[in-house]
């Protein structure tokens, strides 16, 4: 059983240390990431691609209740929506990964994405086919996993461990489990299908994608877990 809440102030000092790594690394965020919650009430129906598609900050343990050992932070960049099928059909994301932090295995049944080193350290990133067992998807240890490193196609034996350095991409198929982790401090892109996290990820192990708040401070930003609050 997992734990699926953290204390505001614990996130605050997570979103400032993530503001200091993007700008050692010149990463510029959109202008909607500095907005305060006192912003955001004013904010009329022009942006509700931002609350609909939850573009913005996002932080996770998984559930874990131990953020430094298993999860992620990320910021959605641009999205598109299921329910909107006209509108974009892609998605874009920056990640952290902080020192021996574990993104848990779970993989996609409608997203395609890239995964792409943008600095830091060497990202590592275990596979595995997946099989579609109730009541949970399981490892398939028999099958092989189909892979592109840039540019590079081929298939990888399950449980194979893929490192890719600065600058280096991986792309994973839907259906594909991965987990991954870096020794230090890595920079992640994502390019992506539509992104839905609320439908879309499925966990080896039970999780939880959206952390319940322990307001015990004033939120400096929203997370995309909050817009429907405000």
């Amino acid at each position: 059983m997992y734990s699926n809440s953290m204390k505001r102030s614990e996130i605050n000092s997570y979103l400032k240390e993530a503001l200091e790594f993007l700008n050692e690394h010149k990463f510029a965020l959109p202008p909607f990431a500095y907005w305060s919650p006192e912003d955001w009430k004013n904010k009329g129906e022009e942006y509700n691609e931002i609350r609909e598609n939850l573009l913005g900050w996002d932080i996770t343990d998984f559930g874990s209740g131990d953020f430094e050992k298993t999860g992620l932070f990320l910021f959605t960049i641009r999205n598109g929506n299921i329910s909107k099928p006209n509108g974009k059909t892609y998605a874009e994301k920056i990640l952290i990964v902080k020192p021996g932090q574990v993104t848990p295995y779970h993989y996609h049944k409608h997203k395609m994405e890239d995964i792409i080193n943008r600095g830091g350290g060497v990202l590592k990133i275990q596979v595995y086919p997946s099989l579609d067992n109730s009541p949970r998807p399981v490892l398939d240890k028999i099958g092989s996993v189909p892979l592109s490193v840039d540019g590079r196609n081929f298939t990888a034996a399950p449980g194979t461990i893929v490192e890719l350095k600065t600058g280096e991409s991986i792309t994973l198929n839907r259906g594909v489990f991965h987990q991954f982790w870096s020794d230090e401090k890595t920079l992640l892109g994502e390019v992506s299908m539509v992104n839905n996290d609320k439908t879309d990820n499925f966990f080896l192990e039970e999780r939880g994608r959206f952390p319940k708040i322990e307001e015990d401070e004033e939120a400096i930003y929203l997370l995309v877990g909050d817009y429907l609050s405000f």
